[in-house]
């Protein structure tokens, strides 16, 4: 789609109602499901940590940046994700977690990125983590800096390509709780995306056809 075209779209984005829990359960992993059916996210006393759902234009169509995250001893090792990270003290807000991540990990300064409205938050058992999405555009073309420590690879998704359901598989994996189960998830290109980023994309990716239709 024309980044233009998608632009027309935005005041519809901003009033949006979102499907929540509807969507995200369309991507969860059945094992996932039971986990937050049997725990209460106040009574972990969760992390909090934001994440930014970016458009922005590349050769004039609309893209969606995600980012590969570099293999090491932890449970999101080498998964694919959003911009994002941890909530810090010193962050007025979440949404300015979610800028100053994307800031650090991909090198897009906050003033080029206009926030249009936090997405649903999302608890994330395996880590204890309560994330908070936030969709927000950027009008120019982008040139994406990772942070080495942080980020193996940047993935550039185009929004017609985002929008096609043939990307929706399923997928046997061993996770960090279950061993050789079968989960939904998106394929793009050659990465597998699946668990609380593919559960994210699904309340996007279902308010984006409301509203593209």
């Amino acid at each position: 789609m024309d980044f233009q075209e998608f632009l027309r779209y935005v005041p519809k984005l901003i009033e949006a109602e979102l499907p929540a829990f509807n969507a995200h359960l369309k991507m969860a992993p059945l094992e996932r499901l039971e986990r937050l059916k049997n725990s209460n996210a106040e009574d972990n006393q969760p992390r909090m940590a934001s994440v930014l759902m970016l458009f922005y234009p590349k050769n004039d169509k609309a893209h969606l940046v995600l980012i590969v995250r570099n293999s090491y001893k932890g449970i999101h090792s080498a998964q694919i994700a959003f911009p994002g990270g941890k909530y810090e003290l010193e962050d007025e807000n979440f949404a300015v977690t979610a800028l100053r991540e994307t800031h650090e990990e991909v090198g897009v300064h906050p003033d080029k990125i206009e926030i249009l409205k936090p997405f649903t938050e999302l608890y994330i058992p395996p880590s204890n983590f309560m994330v908070h999405p936030f969709l927000g555009i950027s009008k120019e073309e982008l040139v994406f800096v990772p942070e080495p420590a942080e980020v193996a690879n940047i993935i550039e998704l185009p929004l017609t390509t985002f929008l096609d359901d043939a990307i929706v598989i399923a997928t046997n994996l061993s996770t960090s709780y279950a061993d050789n189960i079968t989960v939904p998830a998106f394929k793009i290109e050659e990465h597998i995306v699946w668990g609380a980023t593919a559960m994210m994309l699904s309340e996007l990716k279902e308010v984006l056809k409301e509203v593209l239709r």
